[in-house]
């Protein structure tokens, strides 16, 4: 595959626009294991919470009208079941931290999974379907994951003074 993407879809915008909101949730967890400064409890309540106002409602959305939609492609239907596979992986994860079971090891598989799972559904699902389906197809599937977002948050959750990220003087200390 060449490394050439196309410009997104607008119809695919409001998914990627998720998908930003949690590599950024990624991209925090990453750096505060990395830092030493994770504890897990607020780091897992996060999780939670962003699961509950956006990615929940995300996962329904692509299930529900992309999954479908990208299935009348035959030649996505091995990327569409791994794609499911995934989103079944990782509601395991957003409800072990809702009970608070994740240690450092998981939350650094969680933050790989998801990281891997939102950039296979941008580089690999999205532009397919970009490829494959007509204008139209895109159109009426904009319309339907639009329904479908519409109770999701739309801004990406502040973090909690535990989970935000730090200039490494504040981790240092004076």
């Amino acid at each position: 595959m060449d490394n050439v993407s196309m410009l997104r879809d607008q119809n695919l915008i409001p998914l990627s626009r998720q998908h930003q909101h949690a590599l950024a949730l990624c991209v925090r967890i990453d750096r505060a294991i990395h830092a030493g400064e994770l504890a897990t409890g607020p780091w897992q309540a996060e999780i939670q919470q962003i699961y509950e106002q956006e990615i929940g409602t995300h996962f329904a959305a692509e299930e529900k009208e992309l999954f479908p939609a990208a299935l009348r492609c035959a030649e996505l239907k091995p990327l569409v079941d791994e794609l499911t596979a995934e989103h079944n992986a990782l509601r395991d994860y957003f409800s072990r931290a809702g009970g608070r079971e994740l240690r450092i090891e998981d939350l650094q598989a969680f933050s790989n999974k998801l990281s891997a799972h939102i950039r296979k559904e941008e580089r690999q699902l999205f532009e397919q379907m970009q490829k494959l389906m007509r204008p139209e197809e895109l159109a009426a599937l904009g319309v339907a994951l639009d329904e479908e977002l519409k109770n999701a948050s739309q801004t990406c959750a502040l973090p909690a003074a535990a989970t935000r990220l730090r200039a490494k003087t504040e981790l240092s200390g004076p």
